[in-house]
């Protein structure tokens, strides 16, 4: 079956490029969602990997430790560059390069996140993605179900 074998940041890349992905991930990450949680969550789904609060957890911790410590502070550095490297081109270059960082970390958290869930049995999915969004999903699920019907059509 194609969708097992595919891996986590093959299928991250590939659904984060569908129609209205990026905006629901944005806008939920916007309200403390985890952007790399949310695509493992679906992936997860697509796989019927059974959903467990314990497997939850797992996730939320490996995600919990490398988000605030790794992504989020190059995705700010980047962030606080964006007015100034309008004047600027080497400034430029340098953002450009911190946001190529920012997207190798955010792989290096999918591939942790994937080498994690390996071995978790395959039966009914559950609802993994309401899980993993948590608050964010609750208050946005517009934005969830924008994510489930593009990974209809993936």
């Amino acid at each position: 079956e194609p969708s097992m074998s595919i891996d986590l940041w093959d299928f991250a890349q590939t659904l984060y490029g569908c129609s209205g992905v990026e905006k629901a991930c944005l806008r939920l990450q916007a309200n403390g969602a985890d952007v790399c949680l949310l695509l493992t969550a679906l992936w997860l789904e697509q796989r019927n990997v059974a959903c467990t609060e314990r497997s939850c957890e797992a996730l939320r911790a490996l995600a919990g430790r490398w988000q605030p410590a790794v992504i989020t502070p190059l995705r700010q550095l980047r962030l606080d560059w964006r007015a100034a490297a309008q004047l600027d081109q080497q400034l430029t270059l340098l953002r450009e390069q911190v946001r190529a960082l920012e997207l190798q970390a955010e792989r290096t958290l999918l591939l942790r996140l994937q080498q994690c869930s390996l071995e978790w049995p395959e039966e009914v999915a559950g609802d993994w993605l309401s899980n993993l969004a948590g608050r964010a999903g609750r208050e946005h699920r517009d934005a969830l179900d924008s994510l489930r019907i593009a990974v209809a059509g993936y």
